[in-house]
């Protein structure tokens, strides 16, 4: 074929491979030529080199200080042959060699020596692409990465560098190709300085139209500063996350209204809710949760301070507004280290224009993060799971309600998630807001579980015949099988994949941590819950999670620490006072754990399993006749709203009514009681384990 190209008028498409000799003109003459003999060894003795030209589908080119190579067979040739190349490389640092890769269209032509030969736009793109990396670097063209998107071998090894200025103005995007053997990691030069110079424009120009108001924020800003790092380093807690992975680290706080009396608090919620959903989705950054950044919702909040509690690196803070038909915000990218603006901007834009406002916004923050994004996570960054405004409006105002985990809130918000659903049946986030309600409800005892976890099953499935990609309600769906299923391999499959998704998700971490601890396996869960705690410090649940593995460990005194952490966080958080009760029932300090309890039952507004516990006290404090009133007020209870049977077995058995207890336990069977979960590790079940009848039940429950 190639043979014939002269012979043909109609251009043909190739797949270039380009390389040069970085620094190439400096060496000497002799040095010169020792490097082009030994780059000529190493293509010549590549499989791909080989093969194309047995077959006459490769033409040469000598550029002088390197290469081109046109393959005319698959469009993985040259990155098969760069991918060998780069790995022979690896044996001769000498050679600082790069690569550029493009297909595109060639035409015949023949040259100086009347041999056969190639020209035209393929080639010199390829060129082009090259000249934007350095020495190491195998830089893929836009058309030739989106070809090898397509495959799950290369997918994961592409990584989107965005546009590049190349001759005569015109701009080129350029995906980075590596792996473990090849190529380089590092952003090119170039790029780091197009990037720098942006960045160093837009301040100057923030700069410019807010000068007096900046120099007052400065002054104001500094002494903030000043108090907040000394207020972090009394305060904070210390993780183990390294400095490379605090850099890529984002809080996205809740927009303010740019006018008081127009802030519509949904909106302003959601706006972050949603950046927050595109950036954590995209892999390679970490981005607290929208319960954890909604206690700096108020106009007042510095974000600075708030950047240095959360533990990030930097900080995106916007106001909005929307007016009629019309939609203003302002964004500015901070860094929490010296306060420093790495990206602003303003959009006025029809409502309807909100998802390209929000595209716009996470592109522009992984740029300046400089986020090494694969084809697939930055197409996830710029994912639209809907395209219907009033669907997305429902679903916004579903989250601000889940996001208070007040019980009232909780079942308000499924109401607006249904709607969404019914707006727009293949919204998945809406279906994974519907589950994550759903399963609150169900593990908090608020409805029964055959009515709560069924539904939350279904949303979560829904959710991810949608979207598999999702790692929540892969989340949602571990624990589902834990708590109802009592399917434990199907728990620790969805935990593991949860995480797989989204190591850097908080929540997904919290899920496997939590089947790990019912599990018994406690250091594996230990290590994961203390990750999430790590991505998302300031977390109300996935501290007081925390709190509740390290208790079932046994490690009270941890434990203890962690919970009353949590409750410096907010003190009226009521998991972290029932978590910590337990704890101090543990302890003997049974005076301090009705003090938990009672806090636990009122924030709760009567919690049963709070209230089960108050019993259980009673009874190790010595006070039966106590106890026996709280029973009376459960039963009681029982016959005008559900009561997980679990939480009155509880009490019978610290009663030391151990028949009663059992009865119980097999109506909480029966009910499919989520609490049963905990059979295994929870120590109020003690008293219990050597009766074959309790064993059984742990059998059934799948803990052996």
């Amino acid at each position: 074929m190639v043979g014939d190209l002269d012979n043909q008028s109609q251009l043909e498409i190739a797949h270039v491979l380009f390389m040069d000799i970085v620094g190439y003109s400096k060496l000497r003459i002799d040095v010169q030529s020792s490097c082009l003999q030994k780059l000529n060894q190493l293509v010549r003795g590549t499989e791909q080199f080989r093969a194309a030209e047995a077959a006459d589908k490769l033409v040469r080119l000598p550029t002088g200080d390197g290469m081109a190579l046109a393959f005319f067979s698959s469009p993985d040739a040259p990155v098969r042959c760069a991918l060998e190349i780069g790995k022979a490389l690896r044996n001769h640092p000498d050679l600082p060699l790069r690569m550029g890769i493009n297909s595109g269209p060639v035409d015949a032509i023949s040259d100086v020596n009347d041999r056969s030969n190639v020209a035209g736009a393929g080639i010199n793109m390829a060129q082009r692409v090259m000249d934007c990396g350095d020495a190491g670097h195998i830089l893929l063209s836009q058309r030739v990465a989106d070809d090898l998107a397509q495959y799950s071998q290369w997918e994961t090894h592409l990584y989107d560098l965005g546009e590049f200025e190349v001759k005569h103005g015109a701009k080129v995007a350029v995906v980075n190709f590596y792996t473990d053997d090849a190529g380089n990691s590092e952003l090119p030069e170039k790029l780091k300085r197009t990037r720098q110079e942006h960045a160093e424009i837009e301040s100057r120009g923030v700069i410019a139209r807010r000068r007096k108001r900046m120099l007052m924020g400065a002054l104001l800003l500094a002494f903030t500063a000043a108090i907040g790092l000394l207020w972090t380093y009394l305060h904070e807690p210390r993780t183990t996350l390294s400095a490379a992975q605090r850099e890529k680290s984002i809080a996205i706080l809740p927009f303010k209204p740019l006018l008081p009396e127009g802030s519509d608090q949904v909106l302003e919620m959601g706006m972050a809710d949603t950046l927050i959903t595109k950036l954590g989705n995209a892999g390679e950054i970490i981005v607290p949760s929208l319960t954890s950044v909604r206690q700096y919702a108020g106009v007042d909040q510095d974000p600075l301070v708030a950047g240095r509690k959360l533990g990030v690196n930097s900080v995106l803070a916007g106001n909005v507004q929307k007016s009629g038909d019309r939609l203003r915000v302002t964004v500015r990218l901070i860094r929490v280290a010296d306060g420093s603006s790495l990206w602003a901007a303003t959009f006025d834009e029809k409502f309807t224009d909100v998802f390209t406002v929000q595209d716009t916004i996470a592109q522009k923050v992984a740029g300046a993060l400089a986020l090494r994004l694969t084809i697939n996570n930055q197409q996830r960054l710029t994912k639209r799971y809907t395209e219907n405004v009033a669907a997305y409006q429902l679903y916004l105002t579903g989250r601000y309600h889940w996001s208070k985990l007040t019980p009232p809130d909780i079942a308000k918000s499924i109401a607006f998630f249904q709607q969404a659903i019914e707006l727009d049946p293949t919204y998945p986030l809406a279906y994974s807001g519907l589950a994550d309600a759903y399963a609150r409800r169900g593990i908090t005892g608020e409805l029964p579980s055959r009515d709560a976890f069924p539904q939350a099953k279904a949303a979560a499935t829904a959710a991810l015949e949608i979207d598999e990609s999702l790692a929540e309600p892969h989340a949602t769906l571990a624990l589902i099988h834990m708590w109802f299923d009592w399917d434990w391999k199907a728990a620790e499959s969805e935990g593991k994949r949860a995480v797989e998704l989204n190591p850097n998700s908080g929540i997904a971490r919290l899920a496997y941590a939590h089947v790990l601890s019912n599990l018994g396996r406690n250091d594996e869960a230990i290590a994961q819950a203390a990750r999430a705690r790590e991505l998302d410090p300031v977390s109300l649940p996935i501290n007081a999670r925390e709190g509740a593995v390290l208790s079932y460990a046994r490690r009270y005194p941890e434990a203890r620490d962690r919970l009353q952490k949590t409750l410096e966080l907010d003190p009226n958080f009521w998991l972290a006072h029932m978590f910590l009760g337990d704890v101090d029932v543990q302890e003997g300090k049974y005076s301090e754990a009705l003090a938990e309890l009672d806090k636990a039952k009122e924030f709760s507004r009567g919690n049963s399993q709070a209230v089960s516990m108050i019993g259980c006290v009673f009874v190790r404090a010595g006070n039966a006749v106590a106890a026996r009133a709280v029973l009376t007020e459960l039963n009681s209870a029982s016959a005008q709203h559900y009561i997980p049977s679990s939480n009155i077995a509880a009490l019978y058995l610290a009663l030391g009514e151990a028949e009663e207890a059992i009865a119980h336990l097999e109506r909480a069977y029966e009910e499919r009681d989520a609490r049963l979960s905990f059979l295994k590790i929870d120590p109020k079940w003690d008293a219990l384990r050597a009766d074959p009848r309790f064993l059984s039940m742990q059998q059934r429950v799948g803990l052996e």
